[in-house]
């Protein structure tokens, strides 16, 4: 039969001392003489004795947990991401605990309120693809419950967001494309829910108007970011009389549908179709037809950055602590083929 971790209570009565004193001696408290103290904490290791962390945590007002809710770790995005949370997590004794909506609102609601329930000091979310309303973090501010997003974040002013300026290196994308001579420029947008479909939609349009090339409205597709309606948005592209030479990907996951699906119409990527996109996963490079370039969005560095200004909202206890709500990366475009 297994023997059940003794409790203080237990310690004192076989030493034939107050709890108070037991406690004392376990965290080594100066009124306690050496030789009560040595008696302890030898006992406590005799019987095995773990501190009760639930009563510590109710007394602490903290469960030194951090809650994480993702769209879905099967992306290499999103386990980088992890890698940066659980890092800074661990620097400051945290555990973390994680949730995947799998781009669903409604299982990210249930994953909050159980987050909520198991007394999280604090949330760091990507919000799913389908979300449109920010009511169920709304309400763990009745509980004094932080929340920080990062990478998919919302428009409301006073969230405190961590992201990257994805609307500049879509200027740059065209830039990049324009001066190798691919004026044809088609445009897979990504779900509107998503504030960083319009960032890098409004930076396809700057990029075109600073070179004096006309907005083709049938070149602006749009993707879910599933494989069917990404190569549903293929489709629309390639059957245009005058289809476009290069086309910019939402990310690097719709690049590679949109990739195979052209090449199972008979294009030759790199020669008769040429891709850009977004995330610069390290994958891509393993790839023979990878896209000639992607931005850098540093998931790593944005994870690790929200969880900080997480453990200062924690730390701050309500109080007003002058950390921005914003909070801007600038990302970066990756040349992964040259053309010339």
């Amino acid at each position: 039969m297994e023997q059940k971790p003794a409790t203080i209570k237990e310690i004192a009565n076989r030493l034939n001392v107050s709890v108070s004193t037991v406690s004392r001696a376990l965290h080594n408290h100066p009124s306690i003489g050496l030789r009560t103290k040595m008696q302890v904490q030898k006992l406590a290791k005799e019987l095995h004795y773990e501190p009760n962390q639930a009563a510590i945590s109710f007394k602490q007002g903290k469960t030194l947990t951090l809650g994480v809710i993702l769209p879905n770790l099967g992306e290499e995005y999103f386990s980088i991401a992890i890698n940066g949370i659980e890092d800074v997590a661990t620097q400051n004794n945290y555990t973390v605990l994680i949730g995947q909506s799998h781009d669903e609102m409604e299982r990210e609601i249930r994953i909050v309120d159980t987050m909520r329930r198991h007394r999280v000091d604090g949330l760091i979310v990507s919000l799913s693809k389908t979300t449109n309303s920010f009511e169920h973090f709304e309400q763990l501010r009745k509980h004094q419950i932080p929340v920080v997003f990062f990478d998919r974040v919302p428009e409301t002013a006073d969230a405190y967001t961590v992201s990257c300026n994805l609307e500049n290196s879509s200027v740059e994308l065209v830039d990049w494309l324009v001066n190798r001579g691919y004026r044809q420029i088609g445009f897979i947008k990504g779900p509107d829910t998503l504030i960083h479909s319009k960032q890098r939609l409004n930076g396809y349009y700057e990029g075109l108007k600073k070179h004096k090339i006309k907005v083709e409205t049938a070149y602006v597709v749009s993707t879910d970011l599933s494989k069917t309606k990404t190569q549903e948005a293929m489709h629309k592209l390639l059957a245009l009389k005058n289809r476009p030479i290069a086309v910019i990907a939402f990310n690097d996951y719709v690049a590679l549908d949109a990739i195979k699906y052209s090449r199972n119409q008979g294009l030759k990527i790199n020669k008769d179709i040429f891709f850009v996109s977004y995330a610069n996963l390290p994958i891509t490079s393993y790839l023979d037809d990878q896209p000639l370039a992607s931005v850098e969005q540093f998931p790593y560095q944005q994870a690790a950055k929200a969880t900080g200004i997480l453990l200062q909202l924690i730390g701050a206890k309500g109080d007003r602590v002058d950390i921005p709500r914003k909070t801007v990366l600038e990302s970066k475009v990756v040349v992964n083929v040259e053309i010339r």
